[in-house]
């Protein structure tokens, strides 16, 4: 049974959301935490329940490609809708597979290697195959993924935002790059930012931001924040001893 507290700020009655931290291709656990929400679902039933990803679904773990399967054709989860934020290593997967150089060796080093063999490629192949071995599908889904959901007191993104910057003037790379100042910042940032990127051992929550990376690709629990009203709860799925492709974060 889930157990609630306080939260830093509130959603409109009858509207519950789940927001997944970094996943970096830990898909067995994925599809264990998803099977965790489907049961929380059915058995506090609501009006409407949104499934929210925080970006970072590919790199280091054994199963990039198997994450996306999962989230390809829709929400896996019957009855919720589904929003699936941009990370920084998509944003990097991205700029590798439209074939810049630069940004295909730093995917590689930042755990593309993993996410390649997800898919039977071979690393140290010709990189301009990257993108005719990848389903298109795949692709697109990176593709259409979006920088910030806003609802209700909060606003969900990826890594974090610049203080003192109103949020929808936010630059795009401090969404997915953001450490500090933000990390350490006691400003408004005009609504409670639900973040990832930053792994911590247990969830954080501040007056400001509540983190939700806790380290799966490196052997910690896969969180879920459960939001709903003026509370919030922690559902996790326990490691699954998945290979692991440690680069630098």
């Amino acid at each position: 049974m889930i157990e609630l507290s306080r939260a830093p700020a509130s959603l409109p009655p009858g509207r519950r959301i789940y927001a997944i931290g970094d996943i970096h291709g830990c898909a067995r656990q994925l599809a264990d935490l998803h099977g965790i929400i489907a049961g929380d679902l059915a058995s506090r039933p609501i009006a409407s329940a949104l499934l929210l990803h925080i970006g970072d679904y590919v790199d280091r773990g054994a199963d990039t490609a198997g994450v996306i399967a999962k989230l390809v054709d829709g929400c896996p989860i019957p009855g919720m809708d589904m929003v699936n934020l941009m990370g920084n290593h998509e944003s990097t997967m991205l700029d590798a597979l439209s074939g810049e150089r630069a940004a295909g060796t730093d995917w590689l080093f930042a755990g593309g290697k993993a996410a390649l063999q997800s898919y039977g490629i071979d690393p140290d192949g010709p990189r301009d195959r990257w993108a005719a071995l990848i389903p298109q599908s795949h692709q697109d889904f990176l593709r259409n993924l979006i920088l910030m959901h806003r609802e209700g007191g909060y606003a969900f993104i990826h890594a974090g935002v610049r203080p003192g910057i109103p949020l929808e003037n936010q630059a795009r790379d401090d969404l997915l790059r953001s450490r500090q100042p933000f990390l350490y910042s006691e400003a408004d940032f005009g609504a409670v930012v639900v973040h990832g990127h930053t792994p911590v051992k247990t969830p954080v929550v501040r007056h400001n931001r509540i983190a939700i990376d806790t380290g799966a690709v490196f052997g910690g629990k896969l969180t879920c924040v459960v939001l709903e009203a003026d509370t919030l709860g922690f559902l996790t799925a326990d490691p699954m001893d998945e290979p692991v492709s440690i680069a630098h974060r």
